[in-house]
C-alpha cells in the first residue's frame, strides 16, 4: 500500500512539472541586431570570393596516395591571394588541378617554362589567366637590331626560347612543313596571286573596297598563324592585329618579329576591342568545321560587334561538308545580313576532304551601314 502511494505521488509531482515547464514561457536570448544593408554590387563580389574560395578549397587531388589520414591539398598562396583581388573565370574551376600548376610557382622569381601550360588552360576555356608575379623568360642575348621589313630574309633563332619545341630552329620548321607560315619562299607570295576562285588578292581586296567608298586602315586576322597576311597589309598601310596560339611552335614570337601584334587569345575568347572600331576582320583556316556550332555562332556575332558599319568580314578558305555548308553554316552566316560581295565555292582535294566530303568557301561580307 505504502508503495503504491508513493508512486502515485511520483506520478502526480512529474506531471504538475511538465505541465509547468510547457506552460513557461520559454526563455529566448536577445533579438540580434537588425542586419546592415549592404550594396549590391557588394553583395556580389562577395559572392564570387566565396564561391572561388569555396571550388579551390573543396579541390582532391586526381591521384591521392592512400594513407590512414586524407590531408587536404595545398592550394598556392597566390591563387587564393588573387582571387580576392579579381574574379577567376569559371572554366578555370574546372580544371583545378592544371589551375594549381600554373600558380604553384615563386613569387619574385623567374617563372616556370610553362608556356605549354598556360595554354592548356586557355584552350579549356581558363582565359584570361590569372596574373603572376614572377619575372617572363626572354632570350640571354637578345639581337642589336629588329628586320625592318615584316618578309626578312631569315628569322633569327636567338629570338626564341626553344626548350618548349620540338624544333629547336628555324630551318627546323621550315624543312617540317611548308604550310606553318616559317617558309619565307612560300610566303612571299601569299595573298598576292589569283589561282583559284578561292583566291582574293589584297591588291583586289583594297580596290573593292574603294569602289565601294570604304576606307580600310584597322582590321584583325583572326587565328593568323606567324602574321603573314598582317605582314603583308602593313605594306599596303593598314594595321592588323593577328589572334594566334603557339601549338608547339612560336607564331606569336615570329609575328611580333615581323614588327607586328600578336594577341595570344583563343577562337572563344571576346575580342579584346571595343565595338565599332576595325574596317575588316579576316578569319583564316583556323576557323572552320570543327569549331563547336555555337562557338561559332559567338564568334561570328562578335565580329559583328567589332566592326564599323560598312566594315567588311573576309571568310578566308573555311572549310566543312558540302552537306552542312548549305543546310548549317550558310543560313547561319545568312543571320548577320551582310551584303555578299563574293561568295566561292570549291571541293577540298587533299585525301580528307574527298573522304569527307568537304568543300572550301571564300566569302566577303560587308556589314550594313544601318539596320
Amino acid at each position: 500500500m505504502g508503495l503504491n502511494l508513493l508512486l502515485l505521488i511520483a506520478m502526480v509531482a512529474t506531471n504538475i512539472l511538465s505541465l509547468y515547464h510547457l506552460s513557461a514561457p520559454t526563455l529566448q536570448s536577445p533579438k540580434p541586431p537588425a542586419p546592415l544593408l549592404v550594396p549590391d554590387h557588394l553583395l556580389n563580389q562577395l559572392q564570387t570570393i566565396r564561391a572561388t574560395i569555396n571550388h579551390l578549397s573543396r579541390h582532391q587531388p586526381s591521384t591521392a596516395t592512400p594513407t590512414t589520414t586524407q590531408s587536404k591539398p595545398t592550394i598556392p598562396s597566390d591563387l587564393l591571394l588573387y582571387s580576392h583581388l579579381s574574379p577567376i573565370a569559371s572554366s578555370c574551376h574546372n580544371h583545378p588541378d592544371l589551375l594549381h600548376k600554373y600558380m604553384d610557382y615563386t613569387p619574385y622569381s623567374l617563372c616556370p617554362f610553362d608556356s605549354d601550360l598556360a595554354e592548356s588552360l586557355i584552350l579549356r576555356g581558363c582565359h584570361p589567366l590569372p596574373r603572376r608575379r614572377c619575372f617572363s623568360r626572354t632570350p640571354s642575348k637578345p639581337p642589336s637590331s629588329l628586320p625592318r621589313t615584316p618578309f626578312p630574309s631569315s628569322f633569327l633563332d636567338s629570338n626564341v626560347l626553344w626548350s618548349k619545341y620540338s624544333c629547336k630552329s628555324f630551318s627546323c620548321l621550315a624543312k617540317e612543313s611548308s604550310n606553318l607560315g616559317f617558309d619565307l619562299n612560300a610566303e612571299i607570295s601569299k595573298f598576292m596571286t589569283y589561282k583559284t576562285e578561292l583566291d582574293l588578292p589584297i591588291p583586289q581586296f583594297l580596290q573593292i573596297s574603294k569602289s565601294a567608298n570604304s576606307v580600310i586602315r584597322l582590321g584583325i586576322d583572326i587565328g593568323g598563324g606567324t602574321g603573314t597576311f598582317a605582314a603583308r597589309m602593313k605594306q599596303y598601310n593598314v594595321s592588323v592585329v593577328t589572334t594566334t596560339m603557339n601549338f608547339n611552335v612560336p607564331n606569336n614570337e615570329v609575328v611580333a618579329m615581323r614588327g607586328l601584334v600578336p594577341l595570344h587569345v583563343p577562337l572563344q575568347q571576346r575580342l579584346p576591342v571595343f565595338d565599332g572600331v576595325v574596317d575588316l576582320v579576316r578569319c583564316g583556316r583556323a576557323v572552320n568545321r570543327w569549331i563547336p556550332l555555337e562557338i561559332m555562332e559567338f564568334l561570328l556575332y562578335d565580329v559583328d560587334r567589332v566592326l564599323r558599319a560598312g566594315g567588311y568580314l573576309w571568310l578566308d578558305h573555311f572549310f566543312s561538308k558540302g552537306v552542312d555548308l548549305d543546310k548549317v553554316y550558310k543560313p547561319l552566316i545568312g543571320k548577320l545580313n551582310y551584303k555578299k560581295v563574293k561568295w566561292a565555292v570549291a571541293n577540298k582535294t587533299d585525301s580528307g576532304g574527298l573522304k569527307n566530303g568537304e568543300v572550301y568557301l571564300t566569302a566577303l561580307l560587308q556589314k550594313p551601314v544601318s539596320r
